[in-house]
C-alpha cells in the first residue's frame, strides 16, 4: 500500500564551491601545482599566463610620471581598508560582471623570488646506477644478468634487499625457464661483494656480518657475536656475553667498539629518485620589528578565462544547447578554481598571522621559548571554524630563521608548573632529549629519575608521562642506551 507522509530534516550540504575550497585549502604547494596543471588539461576556458603576457600586462600598467607625483601628493589608501575590499570583491564577484569582463579573470600571484643564474646540475647517480656499473663488470650468463638487475632495482636506499629469494625465482621464472631459489642465492652473494660493502643484505645481522668478513683480518670473535648471540648484542645483554664468550668487560669493550664503526645503512648517500623534499608553503620574513608571512607560490601558475570562449558565450545565437551548457559548466567551474585558490592564499595570510601573534617569542628567539597553543586558539581568534584552521595547518610547512617547521608544530598541550604558569608539552620533550644526551652511558636515567628531574625543576610530570613523550621522540629505553 502506498503511503504519503512529511519528514522534516535538518541536513547540512557543501555547495560545489565550498568543496573545491576545502579541497584546495588541505593541499600542499606541490599538490596544488599539480592540481592546477591537470586544470589546465582538462578545462578549455581555463589558460596560463605566458611571459609576453605579463611583460605586455605589466607596460600597460606603466604609471604615468605625472600622475605619479599627483598620487604621491595626495594620502595613502590603508594598507588594511584594500585587504578587506580585496577580499569582500572576491565574495561579491558577479556572475555577469565576469562575463563582460573584456581583460578575463586572472589569478596573479606575485613572484617575489629573484632572478638567479641557470647552472645546469650534472646527472645524479643513484645507487642503482652504481651498483648496475659495477654488476656488468661480471662474466655473467644472460639468466644471472638478470637475477642480478632483478636483486639490484629492489635494493631499498638504506640498501637492504626488500624481496626474499624464493619469491624473486617465483618472479622470474617463464614457461620456458625455470629459476631456483638456489641460483638467485648464487648471484645475490656475487651483489653484495659490490661496493658499498654491506650491500643488499636482507637484514641488519647479515650487513655487519658481509662487512666483518670483508675485513683484512676478520676478527673472529665479532662474527661469532653477531652469528650466535645478536640477540643478547642487540638488547645490549653484556653480562651475558661476557659469561658466554669467557672474556674481559675491557675486551667485550673493544670488539663491541668495532661493530659499532660498521655502517648499518650502506646505501646512505646515494640520490634516491623518490626522495621527497619539503617545500614550505609559507615564509616568514623580519622586515624591522614586524614578522610578515607571505605564500611560497612563485611556481603557481597565472590563471585567467579564454576570452575566446568568453566572446563565444556572449554571442551565443549560433551556439547548440548543448555547447552553452558545456561553456557554461566548464566558465563557472574555472571561476571556482581561481575565487578558491586566491581565497586560500588568504586564508592561510590570516592563519600565519594569528600564530605569529600568539608565538612571538618564538619568532623572536627560537624554539625553546614556543608556548603552548591548540587549534580553537586560533579558530576563535579569527572567527573560523576549527576544521578550517585543521586543514591550513596539516602537512604544510613554514620557513623561518631557525629552520623549516610543519604548522603542526606550533600547536602543543600545555602543562601547569607549581607557580600556576602554562609551560608547552614541546618544551618538556626538549628538556627530556636535553637530559637523555647528557646522562652518563654507563647508567642511563630511567624515565623515573627524568621524571623527578623535571619534578624539581617545578613542572610536576608522571614516569608514564616521560615514558609517552621518550617514544614519540623515537628514544629507546635505558636499557637499549646503556654502554659497556
Amino acid at each position: 500500500m502506498v503511503r504519503l507522509e512529511q519528514r522534516l530534516s535538518l541536513q547540512l550540504r557543501l555547495s560545489p564551491q565550498q568543496v573545491l575550497f576545502s579541497t584546495l585549502l588541505q593541499m600542499p604547494v606541490i599538490a596544488l601545482e599539480q592540481r592546477i596543471k591537470m586544470e589546465l588539461e582538462q578545462n578549455p576556458l581555463l589558460e596560463e599566463l605566458t611571459d609576453i603576457d605579463t611583460e605586455q600586462k605589466e607596460l600597460e600598467e606603466t604609471p604615468d610620471p605625472v600622475q605619479e607625483e599627483i598620487k604621491e601628493s595626495t594620502n595613502e589608501t590603508d594598507a588594511e581598508e584594500i585587504e578587506k575590499a580585496a577580499e569582500k570583491e572576491i565574495e561579491e564577484y558577479d556572475f555577469e560582471d565576469f562575463l563582460n569582463d573584456e581583460n578575463g579573470y586572472e589569478y596573479n600571484p606575485v613572484d617575489t623570488s629573484q632572478e638567479e643564474d641557470f647552472h645546469p646540475d650534472p646527472a645524479p647517480v643513484t645507487l642503482a646506477d652504481h651498483l648496475l656499473t659495477q654488476f656488468h663488470f661480471f662474466q655473467l650468463s644472460e639468466t644471472e644478468q638478470g637475477i642480478g638487475e632483478y636483486i639490484i632495482w629492489n635494493v631499498n636506499e638504506d640498501g637492504y634487499l626488500t624481496v626474499n629469494g624464493e619469491t624473486i625465482a617465483q618472479n622470474l621464472s617463464t614457461p620456458e625457464q625455470t629459476i631456483t631459489p638456489e641460483q638467485v642465492e648464487k648471484v645475490l652473494k656475487l651483489v653484495q661483494t659490490l661496493e658499498p660493502v654491506g650491500i643488499a643484505a636482507r637484514n641488519l645481522q647479515e650487513c655487519l656480518l658481509i662487512q666483518l668478513r670483508e675485513q683484512e683480518p676478520p676478527n673472529e670473535l665479532a662474527i661469532t657475536i653477531l652469528e650466535k648471540y645478536f640477540d643478547d648484542f642487540k638488547n645490549k645483554r653484556y653480562e651475558k656475553l661476557i659469561k658466554n664468550l669467557e672474556v674481559t668487560p675491557e675486551e667485550l669493550k673493544e670488539i663491541l667498539s668495532l661493530i659499532s664503526r660498521l655502517n648499518p645503512k650502506p646505501g646512505e648517500g646515494y640520490i634516491n629518485t623518490n626522495e621527497n623534499y619539503i617545500i614550505p608553503d609559507l615564509v616568514v620574513e623580519k622586515v624591522g620589528n614586524e614578522f610578515i608571512p607571505s605564500v611560497n607560490d612563485p611556481h603557481i601558475p597565472q590563471l585567467r578565462i579564454n576570452n575566446s570562449y568568453r566572446r563565444m558565450l556572449m554571442d551565443g545565437n549560433h551556439l547548440s544547447q548543448d555547447t552553452k551548457k558545456y561553456i557554461h559548466q566548464k566558465l563557472e567551474s574555472a571561476r571556482w578554481l581561481i575565487n578558491s585558490i586566491q581565497q586560500r592564499k588568504l586564508t592561510m595570510i590570516k592563519v600565519m598571522k594569528e600564530i605569529i601573534k600568539r608565538q612571538r617569542d618564538f619568532f623572536d628567539k627560537g624554539p625553546d621559548v614556543i608556548k603552548p597553543m591548540i587549534l580553537k586558539d586560533i579558530a576563535d581568534a579569527i572567527n573560523m571554524d576549527i576544521s578550517t584552521i585543521s586543514r591550513v595547518t596539516s602537512g604544510k610547512y613554514v620557513q623561518t630563521d631557525y629552520g623549516v617547521f610543519e604548522l603542526k608544530y606550533f600547536f602543543s598541550d600545555r602543562m601547569l608548573t607549581e607557580n600556576g604558569d602554562e609551560v608547552s608539552t614541546h618544551r618538556l620533550k626538549n628538556q627530556i632529549k636535553e637530559l637523555i644526551e647528557n646522562e652518563d652511558s654507563i647508567k642511563p636515567l630511567t624515565d623515573g629519575d627524568i621524571a623527578d628531574s623535571i619534578t624539581k625543576s617545578g613542572v610536576p610530570i608522571a614516569r608514564r608521562t616521560v615514558a609517552k613523550y621518550r617514544e614519540q621522540m623515537m628514544i629507546p629505553v635505558a636499557r637499549l642506551r646503556r654502554k659497556i
